[in-house]
């Protein structure tokens, strides 16, 4: 090796350093940037056939310096298909966990504001009537209790239509995110393979579309496939969300109350094709939003409106039937009470029919005596496994237990995310202190290689001025 191949060896060492700062000053100033990942030059040895291309047979040599052969950007894989797994079936408990929650609440049970405390006093309010026949005081705080409790099954019902309607506009929302975030992928891919075909670098680009295959996984969960050109394929329900540089859209459709038949997630290029989901947020919406199924096994708002109806159905069904064979004070018989028409909503189709206490069939008997043995009958509504009260206990009794049971899904799965976004960060992201370290290397290292041309420059100018002075 020559002395002027020195000077190239201290260069090489001079670029690799400055290479090595530039990279960590990279690192540093994206500490805090969410989503990036940190990045470690690779460099290899010059070996010294590098420069001649044969096999020597001189003796052996220094070497050629040092190349940079890229900027390794330090993500794993692995640990990044986990994030996403995770974050899928963390977004499926969340969105449940979230509707069953909010449905528990507007039960307002147990408590005093509860349909189960104003059931009490409506059926109380019959017996003070039983037990008061001849004061028309008594038979006003029935239609009054009746018309609190008819308002409290209307509220529930718009409650639960309310939060249907909320999970429905999250959809939506949810959907648009999603369609964003596929195209976003497909610039992405287009950009990365261009640049990887003329030899530049993609990290940055790449986390970038981590991200956004992130934001896919939590919203629909699926799978993300990679590609020899750079590219990934994004698979959501068995089938292609994106390839290459083409995005399949998807829309949202299907009824648009809670009365409808249930909503829809379909491929836009293929109407009535749906997107079978089985984690994301996505997923957890189109399962809130099912429609009620015979067992109880649908859609857990849908069954929840159906329970309303049911308990608004059974209240008028078993108080009329009494209250028609009675007779009111004018001695007038066959009334009911309540109006309901099956196949309406609780919140529009009950109705109380007496608007004054001599309405009120509250006796057995026609005639002018005082006999209150039918509104006896109605107060014993109460009792048996089939009364509304009994109706409605054991609806509470299963939303209870459901959402308990979704909450606690969420939080394991809240967990197991949490965990695996700590392993990819505590692979991934940037120390502080290790990148302090790198840059004192990486200047320590430069600061020789100067001193190496240093060195050689001390050499060359003695070789060159100064051959032959010696001894003179």
């Amino acid at each position: 090796m020559s002395t002027f191949s020195g000077l190239n060896t201290a260069y090489s060492g001079l670029v690799a350093s400055r290479t090595g700062i530039e990279v960590t000053g990279q690192n540093i100033a994206n500490a805090k940037t969410a989503g990036y990942t940190r990045q470690r030059v690779t460099q290899d040895a010059m070996n010294p056939l590098a420069a001649t291309g044969r096999i020597s047979t001189r003796l052996a040599a220094a070497g050629q310096g040092v190349t940079v052969t890229g900027i390794d950007r330090i993500g794993d894989v692995f640990l990044d298909a986990r994030v996403r797994t995770t974050f899928g079936s963390s977004g499926y408990a969340n969105v449940r966990a979230n509707s069953l929650s909010n449905l528990e609440k507007s039960l307002n049970e147990p408590g005093t504001n509860g349909i189960s405390a104003q059931l009490g006093d409506f059926w109380s309010s019959w017996q003070d009537l039983a037990n008061n026949a001849s004061k028309a005081a008594a038979g006003a705080v029935v239609i009054e209790e009746a018309n609190v409790l008819v308002s409290q099954i209307a509220a529930g019902y718009n409650a639960v239509a309310t939060e249907w309607n909320a999970v429905r506009g999250s959809a939506d929302a949810q959907t648009k995110e999603l369609n964003f975030a596929a195209n976003q992928v497909a610039e992405l891919n287009v950009i990365i393979r261009d640049t990887l075909s003329r030899g530049g670098s993609v990290n940055e680009l790449l986390d970038q579309r981590s991200q956004y295959t992130t934001a896919i996984a939590s919203l629909a969960g699926g799978t993300v496939n990679e590609r020899p050109d750079g590219t990934v394929d994004v698979v959501i329900g068995g089938n292609v969300l994106v390839s290459g540089d083409t995005a399949n859209a998807v829309v949202f459709g299907g009824s648009s109350s809670i009365e409808g038949t249930g909503v829809t997630l379909e491929w836009a290029d293929h109407p009535g094709r749906p997107v079978a989901l089985s984690s994301g947020e996505l997923a957890g919406s189109l399962s809130v939003l099912a429609p009620a199924v015979a067992g109880g096994k649908g859609g857990p708002l849908a069954e929840a409106a159906a329970e309303y109806n049911n308990l608004a159905t059974k209240l008028a069904a078993q108080v009329n039937s009494v209250h028609s064979t009675g007779y009111n004070a004018a001695g007038v018989t066959g009334l009911n009470f309540f109006t309901f028409t099956p196949g309406t909503s609780a919140a529009l189709g009950l109705k109380v029919v007496p608007t004054q206490g001599d309405e009120i069939a509250l006796s057995g008997v026609n005639g002018p005596s005082v006999d209150g043995s039918n509104a006896d009958k109605i107060a014993q509504l109460r009792l048996g496994s089939g009364s509304p009260d009994a109706i409605w206990s054991t609806f509470v009794t299963t939303v209870a237990v459901s959402t308990k049971n979704s909450l606690q899904q969420s939080k394991l799965a809240d967990l197991a995310a949490s965990a695996a976004s700590s392993a990819q960060l505590s692979n991934a992201s940037v120390d502080i202190d290790e990148e302090n370290v790198n840059l004192v290397m990486n200047q320590t290292a430069y600061q020789a290689s100067a001193r190496v041309f240093t060195a050689v420059d001390e050499m060359l100018d003695t070789l060159i001025n100064r051959t032959g002075l010696v001894g003179r």
